[in-house]
């Protein structure tokens, strides 16, 4: 996966957000996420890096597990995508309408991330 991959990702997740200055981005220690590039950029963002521990597989488990539900949910029984667009299209979709605003996660109680944000918000004001 190049950097530039990541930092545009990083990038639109920014612009879309706006987060405080304070965020905690979490990654494992691929190149790409160490690279001085992106750590540049999150630093000028004012958030905060946080690296999973070397070796230890179990401080990104919660990512694993997301990534290992959308290829079950989205690709059954081994399934592949026809072509790169269909591949964007299909996972852009299913990332923005189903898993974020609709499908209930254990780990939040049972509610949409869209869900746990709000009442999040509204537990802070």
């Amino acid at each position: 996966m190049p950097t530039e991959l990541v930092l545009t990702a990083l990038e639109q997740a920014l612009t879309l957000r706006q987060p405080a200055p304070g965020l905690i981005i979490h990654a494992d220690r691929g190149s790409q996420y160490t690279s001085l590039a992106y750590r540049m950029r999150i630093e000028k963002a004012q958030a905060l890096a946080s690296y999973s521990r070397p070796g230890n597989p179990y401080d990104n488990a919660q990512a694993e597990a997301g990534w290992s539900t959308l290829k079950t949910e989205l690709l059954p029984h081994g399934g592949a995508f026809a072509n790169l667009e269909e591949a964007r299209l299909e996972v852009a979709y299913y990332l923005d309408t189903y898993f974020n605003l609709d499908r209930r996660h254990s780990a939040l109680g049972y509610r949409s991330p869209h869900q746990f944000e709000r009442d999040l918000l509204i537990s802070l004001s």
